[in-house]
C-alpha cells in the first residue's frame, strides 16, 4: 500500500473545511431571506400598502449584499475539487460532476436572471411579474442548493453507479437513483429548512435591534410576524426532516450514527443520550469515550434509528470487531477484501497493457469478488475503500466532536422554536415593545443560529471520516499529489481572504441596517 503524506492530507482537509465553513456563513441567509422577501412582497401585492413595499425593499437589499459576497466562496469551493482532490475528481467525476453542472446551468442562471428583475424592475415591469421574479429567485436559490446537496448526499451513500475497471472510474448508471436516494431527499429538506430558520432568526434579530433603539417600530413588528410564522413552520418541518436523516444515517452510515451517540457496544432497546459528558479512556484497544455523566431516554435510540423500540443498534465495537449474531462483518475482514480488490485491479490493469487476456480475466474475477458483497440483511456493501486503511482505529470518527455537535444542534433547534413562539405571541398581544429581555434574546440568537447550522455540518462531515465516499474512497486516497507547503500557503491566503470577506459582509450589512428602511419604499 502507499505511504501517505498525512501532513498533506490534514492541510488539504483543513483548507476545504475552511472554505466550506466560510461559504456556509452566507448560504443559509441567501436561501431563507429570498423566501421571506417573496412572502413580504406577496403581502404588499395583496394589501396594496406601501409600508409592505418599504419592508420588502429593505430586506431585499440585505439579501442582495449577502448573495453577492457568498458567490465568491462557492466558486472557490468547487475549484478545490480539481486542485486539492484530483484523485477524487478522477474516481467519481462522471457522477459528482453531473449535479454540479446542472446547478450551474439551470439553477444558477434561473437565480441570476430573475434577481436582476428583483432589484431593478420595480418601475419597469408589472407588480405581478416582479413578484413572480422574486419567487423564482427564491426557488432558484434552493434549486442551487438541491444539486450541491445531491452531490454531497451521493458521497454519503453512493448509488446509481458502477465501477469501470478499464478506466478505474465510477460511472453513473441511474441518474434518478442519485437524485432521489433517501439520503439526498432528507439531506436537501433538512438543510434548506435549517437555512430558512437561520434567515428567520436573522430577520427577528435585526428587527429586535430596531425595537431596542425605538426606531421603525411598525416595520420591526411586521417583519417579526412574518419571520416568526415562517421560522416556526420551518423549524417544525426541520424536526421531521432531521428524524428522517437520522434513520438514513443509521442504515447507510452506522459508524457515524454510533459515534454521534457514543454507543460503544450495540444493544436492543438502546436509549438515547439526551445530555452527556464524555471522558477519553486511556490505553484502550480502540479509541474509546466513557460517560462521566449522562441522562438517557429509554428505547428512544432504537426507535429513532429503526422505528422499533426493540431494534438492535450496532455500536462502535460491533462494527470494528463484527457481530455474528447480527450479521455484521468485522472491519478487519473488509480491510482484507479491500486490499485484495485493490491488488487485483492493479494486476488487471497491468495485464491489459500487456495484452494478457487470460491473466486480466482472472484478476477481474478476483476484483469483482472482493470489491463488494451482500450482507446478512441482503443489502449491498462495498469493501474496496477499506483496502486503503492500515488501522481499524482510522475508521472511528472523532467521537467527542460529533457527539457534542449533534446535541448542540438539536438543543439550539428547540431554543429557536421557543423564540419564534414567544416573539409571535408577544407581537400579537402588543407586549413585545415592553419586553426588552426578549428583544435582546432575539438579537443575540443570531450567532447561535449560525453556530447551530455549522454544528449540523460538523456532524455530517466529521462524523463520516475517514470517508470521502462512504466505503469506496477514504480521504487519504482522494487528495492530490501536492507539496504540503503549497497547501499551507493557500490555506493562509484563503483564511485572510475569507475573513476579509466576512468582515466586509458584516460591515456593509451593519451600515445598511443602521441606515434603515427608506421612507415611501423608494
Amino acid at each position: 500500500m502507499e505511504n501517505f503524506d498525512y501532513t498533506l492530507i490534514d492541510w488539504s482537509r483543513a483548507q476545504f473545511a475552511l472554505t466550506a465553513i466560510y461559504h456556509w456563513f452566507f448560504v443559509p441567509l441567501t436561501l431563507g431571506l429570498a423566501f421571506i422577501v417573496a412572502i413580504m412582497e406577496t403581502i404588499y401585492l395583496r394589501t396594496g400598502k406601501e409600508e409592505w413595499k418599504r419592508i420588502t425593499k429593505f430586506w431585499m437589499t440585505l439579501f442582495g449584499i449577502n448573495f453577492a459576497i457568498g458567490v465568491a466562496t462557492g466558486i472557490i469551493l468547487e475549484f478545490e475539487f480539481g486542485t486539492n482532490w484530483s484523485n477524487y475528481s478522477w474516481f467519481v467525476g462522471d457522477i459528482f460532476g453531473a449535479p454540479l453542472a446542472i446547478e450551474g446551468i439551470m439553477a444558477f442562471f434561473l437565480e441570476s436572471t430573475f434577481i436582476a428583475v428583483m432589484f431593478f424592475g420595480w418601475n419597469k415591469v408589472s407588480k405581478q411579474f416582479h413578484l413572480l421574479a422574486s419567487w423564482l429567485t427564491a426557488i432558484g436559490a434552493s434549486l442551487s442548493a438541491l444539486w450541491i446537496l445531491v452531490a454531497n448526499a451521493w458521497m454519503q451513500n453512493p448509488v446509481g453507479m458502477r465501477f469501470n475497471p478499464d478506466t478505474a472510474r465510477n460511472e453513473m448508471e441511474n441518474f434518478w437513483a442519485v437524485l432521489f436516494s433517501p439520503v439526498a431527499v432528507n439531506k436537501f429538506l433538512h438543510t434548506v429548512s435549517s437555512s430558512y430558520v437561520v434567515a428567520a432568526i436573522f430577520v427577528i434579530g435585526v428587527s429586535s435591534w430596531y425595537l431596542l433603539k425605538k426606531r421603525d417600530v411598525l416595520f420591526a413588528k411586521r417583519s417579526i410576524i412574518v419571520a416568526s410564522v415562517f421560522g416556526l413552520v420551518m423549524a417544525i418541518f426541520m424536526i421531521f426532516t432531521g428524524d428522517g436523516s437520522a434513520r438514513t444515517m443509521a442504515k447507510y452510515q452506522p459508524m457515524k450514527f454510533a459515534a454521534m451517540e457514543n454507543l460503544q457496544t450495540g444493544r436492543k432497546n438502546a436509549p438515547l443520550v439526551a445530555v452527556g459528558i464524555l471522558k477519553t479512556r486511556e490505553n484502550d484497544e480502540h479509541k474509546r469515550e466513557d460517560f462521566m455523566f449522562k441522562f438517557e431516554i429509554p428505547d428512544m435510540l432504537s426507535y429513532l434509528a429503526f422505528l422499533d423500540p426493540n431494534a438492535f443498534v450496532p455500536g462502535i465495537t460491533d462494527l470494528i470487531h463484527g457481530n455474528e449474531a447480527q450479521g455484521i462483518i468485522p472491519y478487519k475482514n473488509k480491510m482484507e477484501k479491500g486490499k485484495v480488490a485493490i491488488d487485483a485491479l492493479r494486476e488487471y490493469t497491468l495485464a491489459k497493457k500487456a495484452n494478457n487476456e487470460a491473466k486480466a480475466d482472472s484478476a477481474l474475477t478476483v476484483f469483482r469478488a472482493n470489491y463488494e458483497g451482500i450482507n446478512a440483511q441482503g443489502e449491498k456493501e462495498r469493501y474496496f475503500g477499506y483496502g486503503y486503511i492500515s488501522s481499524e482505529n482510522q475508521l472511528i470518527p472523532p467521537v467527542q466532536l460529533t457527539f457534542y455537535s449533534f446535541r448542540l444542534m438539536v438543543g439550539l433547534g428547540f431554543v429557536f422554536i421557543i423564540l419564534f413562539i414567544l416573539m409571535l405571541v408577544s407581537v400579537i398581544k402588543n407586549k413585545l415593545e415592553n419586553r426588552r429581555w426578549l428583544q435582546y434574546l432575539g438579537l443575540w440568537t443570531i450567532p447561535l443560529a449560525y453556530l447551530a447550522t455549522q454544528a449540523g455540518w460538523i456532524v455530517a462531515e466529521v462524523g463520516r471520516q475517514p470517508w470521502v465516499i462512504q466505503d469506496l474512497m477514504p480521504t487519504m486516497a482522494a487528495v492530490s499529489h501536492l507539496e504540503s507547503s503549497s497547501v499551507m500557503i493557500t490555506f493562509m491566503l484563503f483564511a485572510i481572504l475569507f475573513t476579509a470577506l466576512l468582515i466586509a459582509e458584516i460591515k456593509i450589512l451593519s451600515r445598511q441596517i443602521k441606515i434603515g428602511p427608506k421612507e415611501g419604499g423608494r
